[in-house]
């Protein structure tokens, strides 16, 4: 995945490489057990595992293996959240994305403005195929902003993660690039 110094905007946010000074803001959002809820992954326990998070996302982006993105406030140059294009396959020219904001954030639109931006770089820039996205089926906010981002669901994966003892399915969505152009040129 070329271009490990990319930064993108929206009208109200700015998507960039992940900074060691955001490993305060990145704890407070992810340590939250209410933004954890769905993830393959307990909440942080510690600044050190954000320390990590970003040292090891500074090193995958250098190594063109994903692109992971704060997603920060334009106006107050708050970080509100991260958002990454990851798996990524160069012969399939395929990825999965992924977004997680703070819950302060939540129903603003951020996730579809910073999504929709990191959807345009990974067709129109990296020249992707497919993106693809794998939710907790229970998580309808999710799924309704992958639905409105154009991602079709397209499978189910019965117990696919066990999280502190907790069994739970994947929903499978799928997003192509023909039919990413197509809504975008209707517009």
């Amino acid at each position: 995945m070329p271009d490990h110094s990319v930064t993108l905007t929206t009208p109200r946010l700015v998507l960039r490489p992940l900074q060691a000074a955001d490993a305060a803001a990145l704890f407070a959002i992810f340590s939250d057990p209410q933004v954890m809820q769905y993830w393959n992954t307990p909440p942080w326990s510690s600044e050190v595992v954000a320390q990590d998070f970003i040292r090891a996302e500074q090193q995958a982006m250098h190594d063109g293996q994903r692109l992971t993105l704060a997603i920060v406030d334009r106006e107050s140059a708050e970080l509100i959240g991260k958002c990454l294009l990851f798996n990524y396959e160069p012969e399939s020219r395929r990825a999965e994305i992924g977004f997680g904001i703070a819950s302060s954030a939540w129903g603003k639109g951020y996730v579809q403005e910073a999504a929709g931006e990191l959807l345009r770089h990974g067709f129109e820039a990296l020249k992707l195929n497919r993106v693809e996205a794998e939710i907790d089926p229970t998580n309808s906010a999710s799924g309704r902003a992958l639905e409105r981002l154009g991602f079709s669901q397209e499978g189910l994966l019965r117990q696919r993660w066990i999280i502190d003892g907790q069994v739970s399915d994947s929903a499978l969505f799928g997003l192509l690039s023909e039919d990413w152009r197509s809504r975008h040129s209707q517009r």
